[in-house]
């Protein structure tokens, strides 16, 4: 067993049946359920069973065309969180919610709610969002660094709000009948250019106190956001030196504001195809791309760089340089744009691009057996080019399991992931301390 100083952070992507697009055709993807709790709590079990820090959720807010060729995302993450907390005992439980599109009032109720009926084990994804506008009465979306400017009072609103019950504001003296001492409840009186909050929150401080806060930004402005505000930071990059590099950003940002570069998890996406030897995780590879309609796959590529239309390209094409608009016009995944078109000057093909975006919305595809999974998220890890993994299994039935029943032991027998959990929060999970 190696003697490692450290262990990975793995978190594992659930809601729907899987990520790919295409993965619902399998006989045996458990599509019919997909809408129920039934199929989340047998991920979410499985997973606790493998003692992976967290399950997150991610969430659409619009339909951008899925309804015809894949699911969309259907259940609120914060509702199936609560229901998943009565269901497992230790694997924190993250889910998302924007800053665009709600109230911080909102969401600090909601994740305190998740962490106290979870005992300590929530986490809220702080998400800009890139649209769904249209169903906020936000049409036209508003400008990226609008967004991250308000996303940056929303988390100091909401982090105040969860702070505005002291530790000891409960007295429940039933003889003096005084639930709580009212010097010990505060108002947040928040004024700013984009929120006005008043306070205190209607619920008492959570266990963590903060529940865990996760960003997945890649643009400058992302970037800047969560090297001052995330603890959890996920990173959706392709290949080790782009990986690396964003980690080292990340880390240097925190330390510039005088955050300890070590209360910044990065965790690098992956998405594991996986097969009994390399050959047979190739033809699965190739399934799963068979899967897919290929005029979808192409508008979610096209979406992705700035709306544009690749109806006539064929897939095997390597697209202009020239089609693509100026990234200063972008106004939605900047990041994301940023690494397709870093692919397309590397000379990747139509049908590449559209194999990312379907299987792991432009994270790393990583293909082979169980032996070459493990060693590929070895390999990051010792780079010093992740914390840990947000593993995004294209099928939750097929590779899913194969991830927490063959890669994950064989990590634990390596001394790579934990084997059993210590603590009981996911702040204890993920070795973070208490605000």
């Amino acid at each position: 067993m190696t003697d490692t100083p450290r262990q990975m952070h793995l978190f594992l992507v659930i809601g729907n049946v899987g990520q790919h697009h295409g993965a619902w055709r399998e006989p045996d993807s458990g599509i019919e359920l997909a809408d129920s709790i039934d199929f989340h709590a047998e991920v979410a079990r499985r997973a606790e069973a493998a003692k992976l820090d967290a399950l997150f959720i991610a969430d659409h807010l619009a339909m951008l065309g899925r309804e015809a060729h894949a699911p969309a995302q259907h259940l609120e993450p914060v509702t199936v969180l609560s229901a998943l907390s009565m269901c497992t005992e230790s694997i924190g439980l993250v889910g998302s919610a924007s800053t665009t599109f709600n109230e911080p009032f909102n969401v600090a109720r909601q994740f305190a709610s998740l962490d106290h009926l979870s005992r300590g084990r929530a986490g809220w994804n702080m998400v800009t969002s890139a649209f769904g506008e249209e169903n906020f009465g936000s049409d036209p979306l508003p400008s990226h660094a609008w967004r991250y400017e308000r996303a940056g009072e929303f988390v100091e609103v909401t982090k105040a709000l969860w702070r505005s019950w002291d530790a000891d504001a409960l007295a429940v003296d039933r003889e003096a009948g005084v639930y709580a001492r009212p010097e010990r409840v505060h108002p947040v009186n928040y004024r700013g250019r984009h929120l006005t909050v008043s306070g205190p929150l209607n619920i008492p401080r959570p266990p963590q106190v903060h529940p865990v806060l996760v960003q997945a930004g890649t643009s400058a402005d992302g970037m800047a956001f969560a090297s001052r505000h995330a603890e959890v930071v996920f990173s959706a990059h392709q290949g080790l030196a782009m990986a690396k590099r964003y980690y080292d950003q990340i880390k240097r940002g925190a330390e510039q504001v005088g955050r300890d570069p070590d209360g910044v998890k990065v965790l690098f996406g992956l998405s594991p195809v996986l097969g009994d030897t390399p050959g047979d995780a190739q033809e699965r590879q190739r399934v799963l791309a068979g899967l897919l309609n290929a005029d979808y796959a192409k508008q979610l590529v096209g979406f992705q760089l700035g709306g544009i239309d690749l109806a006539d390209y064929g897939l095997d094409e390597k697209l202009p340089l020239d089609l693509l608009p100026d990234p200063a016009v972008i106004n939605r995944r900047q990041g994301r744009f940023d690494l397709y078109r870093q692919l397309i000057e590397e000379g990747q093909t139509l049908r590449r691009l559209t194999e990312i975006e379907a299987t792991a919305a432009g994270l790393q595809v990583a293909v082979g057996d169980v032996e070459h999974i493990a060693k590929e998220m070895v390999t990051y890890f010792e780079a010093g080019a992740a914390d840990g993994f947000i593993l995004i299994p294209p099928s939750q039935r097929v590779d899913g399991r194969r991830l927490l029943s063959e890669v994950i032991p064989l990590l634990q027998e390596r001394g790579y992931a934990r084997a059993a959990y210590q603590g009981t929060t996911l702040r204890d999970h993920l070795g973070l301390t208490r605000p």
